[in-house]
């Protein structure tokens, strides 16, 4: 017989049920590295998709333009929130944006000390480029798939994703984690 020991207790199991759990520990293993594989890849075709519109620009500034693309204007501190950074962090990445032309600032009408930042037609117009490029490779690789692993895929993702919500519910204590 194998153990499993918990910190709190041990518990003793049939050399079937180790088996299995070891088969499926490996499983679990072998599906963390295609995982992880696949998010290279998909991080591979955002930097590509963006050095081809623009090489000046880095991914966490792609990020920080996708977010603000996605909301109304924005305080400071919430898209530092969003984000997942200091507030130190999102004030040089705004600063930057801004003096290339893709983000502006304007007065906070709620509160006279505070700016809201949103996106300038030009970094609109970045963002829009940018994943559709990105969606069309995507879209170009998956296209290769057989049909019935493109089924199987999106069955798995949305499983994945599911799992994700349940598992990463929104919440301040997660930032960034936007899976709807």
């Amino acid at each position: 017989m194998q153990t499993n020991s918990r910190p709190d207790r041990e518990v003793r199991l049939p050399a079937a049920d180790a088996a299995a759990a070891a088969a499926g520990a490996a499983d679990v293993r072998e599906v963390t590295a295609s995982l992880l594989a696949a998010s290279r890849l998909i991080v591979a075709l955002s930097a590509r998709a963006l050095a081809d519109v623009d090489e000046t620009l880095t991914l966490p500034q792609l990020r920080t333009l996708v977010v603000l693309a996605d909301r109304p204007p924005l305080k400071l501190s919430d898209l530092a929130a969003e984000l997942g950074v200091n507030p130190s962090t999102a004030v040089r990445m705004a600063d930057r944006l801004a003096a290339a032309g893709l983000l502006a600032r304007r007065p906070n009408p709620d509160s006279r000390r505070e700016q809201l930042l949103l996106l300038t037609p030009d970094g609109r117009d970045l963002v829009r480029t940018v994943m559709d490029r990105r969606q069309a490779e995507i879209a170009e690789l998956v296209g290769h798939l057989p049909a019935a692993d493109r089924a199987g895929l999106v069955q798995a993702l949305r499983s994945l994703t599911a799992a994700a919500r349940h598992t990463y519910p929104d919440s301040p204590d997660h930032p960034g984690l936007r899976l709807g």
